[in-house]
C-alpha cells in the first residue's frame, strides 16, 4: 500500500507551523477541509524559498502568524523566575551555596559542554542571516529551504562561520587543526527536521587547550591554592555545529516552533572532568562567556540566550579509583542556574546511592529555584547516535598563515585587562569583574567611553585635578544604575502608569544615557556643582523619562544635562558660613538635653553625629556639605559647653 506524499509547500508549512503533541510526535489536528494547519507560508519563508514552492499551486489558508521569540534578553524572565522561586521558599531556611560547596566523605566531579552562538552574519550551512543579538524578530522568518530540511537542498558551508570560531579556540588555548571534518548526529526530535544534526565528532577544529581560573574568578574556597597558582581546567576539544530549532510551550500541550535559530553557527567546548566544586563549574562557564567575547568570537551571553551549558555530574566515595556513572543536565541558561544545579544534583546522586541503589546514566533537566533536577530521558551513547562523515561536506582546511594572523590580532583577554582596570584604574577585583561579566561586556564598554568623556571635560576644568573620574564612574556604572531597575523604582514606575523596563546596554555601550551626558553628570557631581542626591534624581528621571529627549539626544551645541539641571534650579547653592551656624545653633536649641550629655570631658562622638543628622534632615538639606556641617556643628558644641561651664 503506497500513501501519497503531501506537496512539497505544504509539508514546509506543516514544519513551520511547529503544531506538535506534548508526547513529541507530529500532530495534525482534525479540521472541516482536511488541510494541515499553518501559519502563512509568505510570512513564514524567505523570497527564495517561496519561489521554490510557486510551482506546486497550492497555497495554506491564513492562519494566525505563530508567536515572536520573546522580546529583549533572557535576563527578564530568570529574574521573574527567581522571584517566583524566592516567593515560594520565604520563610525557608536554606543553606548558602558558600556552605555547600563539598559533602563529607564524597568526591564530586564535574565536566562542562559550553554551546555558544557565534559572532557571523549567516547561519553555518545556509545563507539565511542571523538576527542582531538581543533582537527578537517574528518567528520563521530567518529561514532558508536546508534549515527546514526540504527534500533536494544540501548544505553549503559559510567560510565567514570559521573566522569566529579559530578565534574562540585560540581564546581558549587550544591546537587548531589544520583539516577538520564534518559529522551526522543522528537522534530524532522536532527541534531537528533532517533527523540529524552536523557536528564535528571524529575530528574537530581544535583540541587540546586550557582554561585558568583564579580566586577573582569566583572558584570555591577549596580550589584557591596557597601558592596563588591558577586552577587548571583542559579542554578536550572545540568543535563547530548547527543549532536546533526552538521551541515555545503552550499552556494547551501545544509546542510551537521556531526555526530562526536552527541552523545557527555553535562553537561547542568540551572540557575535562577537572572540576569538583559547584562554585568552580560556575566560574568556568563565566571565564570561557568573557574570552569568547573579548576575542570577538562571539556577542551574545547568557543573558541574551546565546550561550548556554550542559554540566556532566558524578560523584564518587572519597578514595576510590574510579569515576561514578555520571549523568548530564541540558540547558543551563546562568551561572547561578550551574552552581544550583551541580548542588542539586550531587545531592540526589549521594542520596542514592547512601540508599543502596545505583545511579542511572540519563539526561537530566533544571528549572530555577528548584531543588532537585528532573529526569528527561535515558542517555543516549555514541551507538544511539550513528555518528557518520557527512557526505555532502567536505573537509575544512585552515591556511598556515591563517593561525598566525588571528592570534595578532586577538586584543586584550580578561585577565590582561582585569589587571589594568585594577592598576591603572583603581578599581577593586570585585569591581573590575563585574564590570566586565555585566551585560556580555556591554557595561565594561560604557564604562570606558564614560571615563573617556568625563577625563575629558576635567582635562579642560581649573581646580578639578583631585578628582578620581575612573573609580567615580566605576562606582556609579555599577551601583547607581544597577539600582535604577530595583524593585522599588520599579513600583514607582507601575504607580506612574510606565512599564517596566531594563538597562538594555548593548555590548557596544550603548544605554538609555548617553555616555557623554552620564560624563556631565558626573563632572557636575564631583566638581561641586550639585549634590549626590540631586545627581541620583537627575539619573533616575531620565531613566524614568521624565527628561525630555531633545535633551538627551544632544542640541547641537551640546550641554543637554547641563540645560535641564539650569531650568530646574538644582544647581548646588551652598549656605553662608553665617547661615550654617545659625542653622547649628536652631538644631542645638531644640535639643538641649543632648548638650547636657555633651558637658563631659570627653562628650561621646555619637550625640554629635545625632547633632549632625538633625542639621542634614534639616529644610535647608539640599545646600549643605555634610563635612562642612560637622565642622560648624562640632565648633557650636564647644562654645555652648565652654559658656556652659563653670
Amino acid at each position: 500500500m503506497t500513501m501519497a506524499r503531501p506537496p512539497t509547500a505544504e509539508l514546509a508549512s506543516y514544519l513551520l507551523a511547529g503544531r506538535l503533541a506534548s508526547q513529541g510526535c507530529l500532530r495534525l489536528r482534525r479540521q472541516a477541509a482536511g488541510r494541515l494547519i499553518s501559519i502563512p507560508l509568505r510570512r513564514a519563508l524567505p523570497a527564495q524559498t517561496r519561489r521554490l514552492h510557486a510551482s506546486t499551486g497550492t497555497e495554506p489558508p491564513p492562519q494566525p502568524p505563530a508567536p515572536s521569540s520573546p522580546a529583549g534578553p533572557l535576563r527578564k524572565t530568570l529574574k521573574d523566575q527567581a522571584k517566583a522561586a524566592k516567593a515560594l521558599n520565604k520563610g525557608k531556611k536554606k543553606k548558602s551555596n558558600a556552605d555547600r560547596q563539598t559533602f563529607p566523605g564524597w568526591e564530586l566531579t564535574v565536566g562542562i559542554e559550553v554551546h555558544a552562538q557565534l559572532n557571523t552574519s549567516r547561519k553555518l550551512f545556509s545563507p539565511a542571516p542571523i538576527p542582531p543579538a538581543g533582537s527578537a524578530p517574528q518567528a520563521n522568518t530567518l529561514v532558508a529551504p536546508f534549515d527546514l530540511a526540504i527534500p533536494g537542498t544540501q548544505p553549503v558551508f559559510q567560510p565567514g562561520t570559521l573566522v569566529p570560531a579559530i578565534r574562540a579556540a585560540l581564546a581558549l588555548n587550544c591546537d587548531i587543526r589544520r583539516v577538520s571534518r564534518f559529522d551526522r548526529k543522528h537522534y530524532f526530535h522536532w527541534d531537528q527536521p533532517s533527523g540529524y544534526q552536523i557536528t564535528q565528532y571524529y575530528e574537530p577544529l581544535a583540541v587540546d587547550g586550557h582554561l585558568d581560573l583564579r580566586a577573582r574568578d569566583g572558584i570555591a574556597p577549596q580550589d584557591i591554592s596557597e601558592d596563588g597558582e591558577p586552577l587548571r581546567v583542559r579542554i578536550k576539544q572545540v568543535q563547530m555545529e548547527q543549532d536546533t530549532a526552538k521551541t515555545l510551550a503552550r499552556p494547551d500541550g501545544v509546542h510551537w516552533l521556531d526555526f530562526n535559530r536552527c541552523g545557527a553557527p555553535l562553537v561547542e567546548i568540551i572540557s575535562e572532568p577537572d572540576m569538583h566544586h559547584p562554585a568552580t563549574a560556575a566560574a568556568f562557564v563565566r571565564k570561557v562567556q568573557m574570552l569568547l567575547s573579548a576575542s570577538g568570537a562571539c556577542v551574545a551571553g547568557m543573558e541574551q540566550g546565546g550561550l548556554r551549558a550542559d554540566v556532566n555530574v558524578s560523584v564518587r566515595r572519597v578514595g576510590d579509583a574510579a569515576l561514578g556513572r555520571r549523568t548530564e543536565i541540558k540547558n543551563l541558561f546562568s551561572f547561578r542556574a550551574v552552581e544550583d544545579a551541580v548542588i542539586a544534583e550531587r545531592d540526589r546522586q549521594i542520596a542514592v546511592l547512601e540508599a543502596g541503589g545505583s545511579i542511572a546514566g540519563e539526561t537530566r533537566g533544571w528549572s530555577l529555584g528548584s531543588t532537585e533536577t528532573r529526569r528527561l530521558r535515558g542517555k543516549e551513547g555514541e551507538v544511539d547516535y550513528r555518528y557518520m562523515p557527512d557526505p555532502d561536506l567536505g573537509p575544512v582546511v585552515v591556511g598556515d598563515d591563517v593561525v598566525p594572523y588571528l592570534r595578532g590580532t586577538m586584543g586584550v583577554m580578561p585577565d590582561e585587562e582585569m589587571d589594568d582596570l585594577v592598576a591603572s584604574h583603581g578599581l577593586s577585583e570585585t569591581d573590575a569583574h563585574a564590570l566586565m561579566l555585566l551585560d556580555d561586556g556591554g557595561r565594561l564598554e560604557f564604562y570606558y567611553r564614560v571615563v573617556d568623556a568625563l577625563e575629558a571635560r576635567i582635562g579642560d576644568a581649573s581646580g578639578a585635578v583631585n578628582l578620581q573620574p575612573r573609580v567615580l564612574a566605576a562606582n556609579w556604572i555599577l551601583h547607581v544604575l544597577g539600582s535604577l531597575t530595583s524593585e522599588n523604582n520599579a513600583r514607582d514606575r507601575a504607580a506612574g502608569g510606565l512599564e517596566p523596563r531594563g538597562l538594555q546596554v548593548t555590548p557596544e555601550g550603548d544605554a538609555f544615557i548617553r555616555p557623554a551626558d552620564m560624563a556631565d553628570l558626573l563632572f557636575f557631581l564631583h566638581s561641586g556643582r550639585i549634590r549626590q542626591g540631586t545627581a541620583k534624581d537627575v539619573l533616575f528621571a531620565i531613566f524614568n523619562g521624565v527628561v525630555p529627549q531633545d535633551y538627551l539626544t544632544g542640541a547641537p551645541d551640546g550641554g543637554g544635562i547641563e540645560r535641564y539641571i539650569e531650568e530646574k534650579g538644582l544647581w548646588f547653592a551652598e549656605l553662608s558660613e553665617d547661615e550654617y551656624t545659625s542653622l547649628a545653633e536652631s538644631v542645638l536649641d531644640a535639643e538641649e538635653h543632648v548638650l547636657k550629655e555633651l558637658l563631659g570631658e570627653q562628650y561621646p562622638k555619637r550625640k554629635l553625629m545625632f547633632l549632625v543628622g538633625q542639621m542634614m534632615r534639616s529644610e535647608a538639606k539640599d545646600r549643605l556639605d555634610p563635612a562642612r556641617v560637622q565642622r560648624v556643628m562640632r565648633e557650636v558644641v564647644d562654645k555652648r559647653i565652654v559658656a556652659l561651664r563653670p
